[in-house]
């Protein structure tokens, strides 16, 4: 098969299509022939070589994919040669082929075709278990989402809004904030001319930025308000107010989806299959896709993501794989 490999660290020029050995299912594992992978941030900071890889991980990036199912492992049930799913990964998702344990396939939604539901698992599973399994967010409670523009960050307006929580959301620009407002956001701040705290308190703040924006999210907190580090697009370092913690009751938490369990990461995906899937086959949540690129010139993908103009996802696409789905 062909994979997308990374040369060395550096820019997208460092990501080539070789070929690599096809994989094999171990116990408990599926194979699926791959017809679309999803671009995520992690991705990009895979290439740079700021994301380290764990010894039993792929080498070659993709957090999530779409496809058929062309071979079963030992002790898998309820999966079956020929069956159309998108999966949860650690990684390897760039390429023809990818094994996945079991635990991490899910169905695709019913009216999702097979190439768009390549966007869903990751954005999916990391709302999911974010918003919910890890800060709790309930209906009447008010919700921040960092990057309302970002494949997380729509899905997660959507989530959100769909719990019954009032969501408010910065983006960069006019037009990404119009853009926020009709997936559902009730506030959508302009980060270039507006300050966000102005628009608190918030009882959960979900945040991909991370750096200098952890001492306003902690004070823009409302009592019992739990903020949500998942990115750290500007930088690894922020201050912080312990007496803002303490005198809130407030919670600081830290995440990351992709080192976690494969039995934490099949939790997950069945908790997004019980309550996020019907949201999706309802039409009560979408994916947003910004545009789709052939496999074979991720490097362009990674370049449209760096760009940081898009909304919403960035697509794979395997035409070797794709039959017109």
């Amino acid at each position: 098969m062909k994979a997308v490999s990374i040369r060395e660290h550096g820019g997208p020029e460092v990501l080539e299509w070789i070929e690599v050995e096809d994989p094999t299912p171990a116990a408990g594992e599926v194979v699926v022939d791959v017809v679309a992978g999803a671009l995520n941030r992690a991705d990009v900071m895979q290439r740079w070589g700021l994301y380290p890889l764990q010894p039993d991980w792929s080498p070659y990036p993709g957090l999530e994919v779409s496809g058929r199912v062309s071979a079963v492992g030992e002790g898998v049930t309820g999966w079956q040669v020929g069956d159309e799913v998108c999966a949860l990964l650690t990684g390897g998702g760039y390429a023809q082929k990818v094994a996945v344990p079991a635990g991490q396939l899910l169905p695709v939604p019913k009216g999702t075709g097979l190439v768009e539901a390549a966007g869903l698992p990751e954005i999916t599973a990391t709302v999911w278990s974010n918003l919910v399994m890890t800060a709790g967010l309930k209906a009447g409670e008010t919700l921040l989402v960092h990057g309302g523009a970002g494949g997380v960050g729509t899905m997660a307006i959507q989530v959100a809004k769909a719990l019954g929580a009032r969501v408010v959301t910065t983006v960069g620009g006019p037009e990404k904030a119009e853009r926020a407002r009709e997936l559902g956001a009730d506030v959508a701040i302009d980060y270039r001319t507006e300050d966000f705290t102005e628009h608190g308190p918030y009882d959960v703040i979900l945040d991909v930025v991370g750096g200098d924006y952890l001492e306003r999210n902690v004070r823009s907190l409302a009592a019992d308000g739990r903020l949500v580090v998942i990115g750290l697009q500007k930088g690894l370092e922020g201050q912080l107010n312990l007496a803002e913690i303490v005198f809130k009751r407030a919670s600081v938490h830290g995440t990351t989806l992709r080192t976690r369990s494969k039995e934490y990461k099949a939790e997950v995906v069945a908790e997004v299959r019980k309550n996020v899937w019907p949201l999706i086959e309802s039409g009560a949540v979408r994916l947003i896709v910004e545009r789709t690129v052939p496999m074979a010139e991720a490097a362009e993908g990674h370049r449209l993501m760096e760009a940081g103009g898009h909304l919403g996802k960035i697509l794979l696409v395997n035409d070797e794989n794709d039959e017109g789905t």
